[in-house]
């Protein structure tokens, strides 16, 4: 009797631990949602700095985290679908990089942390409360600067020197639309240059809206970020082309697609700034106590192709200053 009472005490941990232990194993391995509206090899450099700011807080991927990647390739209309699809799979966190892929994570779930990667603006699209106080389950990175707009007009300006008359597009139903034209509006007045706005509320307002600047004899135009304009990039794009009008935007993805100018936030460096939000979410902070980051490192992007397609020449002090060009 002695014996077997040994025996059963020796073997009951080794009865009674492995599954406790696997069941804490497998809380480890944190299961991350990425939801991007572009296609994977659109993402690949932001997703390497994500994944490098991951494993420079100590993650190991197939370790203690994993990726579940969700691409709508280009096609805005599959990101709800999407999102759903990864609370199908029980994900931790969702990284969702952009306006769009926000959104569509937002209406997916209340209760799933969000972190936002490049948000346009988190607060007048009511991702968050404040910058400071989010208020619910998402924080991250906006794309949002003090004096940014200033210093996108400061930059056309170099690149077309001749320009005394530019126009500014904005979507008014966006509050926070008006304090940025009113800031490209006081670079305008400190580099002498005659500032037209334009406004355009939804995709029938875009037409009239370049027959004005036309009419204004604007030389120039300054895109502001709005997801309506997000949606109809490709028609922004053609209207300036058509117009010949040299025109700086908000984001890379409108350069990329073949627009002329951007001076934006380091789409890398966001994401790789995204990774130390996921990280403190899976420690248990909740997003509603972190408050929302703005950016600090920006890029200027100019691409050649769109320049010659215009007859614009951009002068050479200012291609030395871009961080990337596109030929």
């Amino acid at each position: 009797m002695s014996r077997r009472i040994f025996v059963f005490v020796c073997l009951l941990p080794a009865v009674l631990l492995p599954a406790d232990s696997g069941a804490q194993q497998a809380k480890k391995v944190a299961r991350i949602g990425y939801l991007s509206r572009s296609s994977e090899s659109g993402n690949l450099p932001r997703i390497a700095a994500f994944r490098q700011g991951l494993r420079d807080l100590g993650y190991i991927e197939g370790q203690n985290f994993v990726v579940e990647y969700r691409y709508a390739e280009g096609k805005s209309d599959r990101l709800p679908a999407l999102a759903v699809d990864l609370l199908r799979l029980k994900v931790d966190v969702i990284v969702a990089p952009g306006t769009g892929p926000v959104s569509a994570a937002r209406r997916a779930t209340r209760t799933i942390p969000i972190v936002m990667v490049n948000a346009a603006d988190p607060v007048g699209n009511g991702f968050v409360a404040s910058l400071a106080r989010p208020g619910g389950n998402i924080t991250g990175l906006s794309t949002l600067a003090p004096d940014l707009s200033g210093k996108r007009l400061e930059l056309l300006k170099e690149a077309v020197p001749t320009t005394s008359r530019m126009a500014v597009l904005w979507n008014p139903v966006v509050p926070q639309r008006s304090i940025e034209v009113k800031e490209t509006e006081v670079a305008a007045h400190s580099l002498g240059v005659q500032l037209q706005s334009v406004e355009a509320r939804a995709a029938g307002d875009l037409q009239p809206a370049f027959s004005a600047m036309i009419e204004g004899r604007a030389n120039a135009l300054i895109v502001l970020g709005d997801g309506m304009f997000n949606a109809h990039r490709t028609r922004i794009l053609e209207l300036a082309v058509k117009s010949r009008l040299p025109a700086m935007y908000n984001e890379e993805e409108y350069v990329l697609a073949g627009g002329l100018m951007v001076y934006a936030p380091s789409t890398n460096d966001l994401a790789r700034r995204a990774a130390t939000y996921v990280d403190k979410i899976l420690k248990g902070t909740k997003p509603a106590d972190l408050p929302v980051e703005q950016p600090t490192k920006f890029e200027l992007i100019i691409n050649l192709k769109a320049a010659k397609q215009i007859g614009l020449t951009i002068p050479p002090n200012v291609l030395a200053r871009a961080d990337k060009v596109i030929k």
